[in-house]
């Protein structure tokens, strides 16, 4: 997990799977397993959350290029996650 950024208003989370490991001495192969990322973006001002997963995590990643190559203002940046803040519909939950 890597936190790639944090406001007053929101909080977005780079989740990677964890490499599998497998033994040395292991011979059995293993079924294929879908390795995927995501990201969590926190709308701090409603208290949800929305996870991006698949082809969405994969347009959001092509955001995170753009703003690195651009280096834009905060208020692009806010603006851009509260389009997706509109996709959150789970209450963030503490566990």
């Amino acid at each position: 997990m890597h936190m790639l950024y944090d406001s007053d208003s929101f909080v977005v989370v780079h989740l990677q799977p964890d490499a599998p490991a497998q033994a040395a001495s292991e011979q059995a192969p293993r079924a294929p397993q879908l390795v995927r990322h995501g990201f969590e973006i926190v709308d701090k001002r409603s208290g949800k959350e929305v996870y991006l997963d698949g082809s969405w995590a994969e347009m959001f990643q092509q955001q995170i290029l753009a703003w690195q190559r651009n280096t834009p203002t905060q208020q692009e940046v806010e603006d851009t996650l509260d389009g997706y803040a509109g996709l959150a519909q789970n209450p963030v939950v503490v566990h």
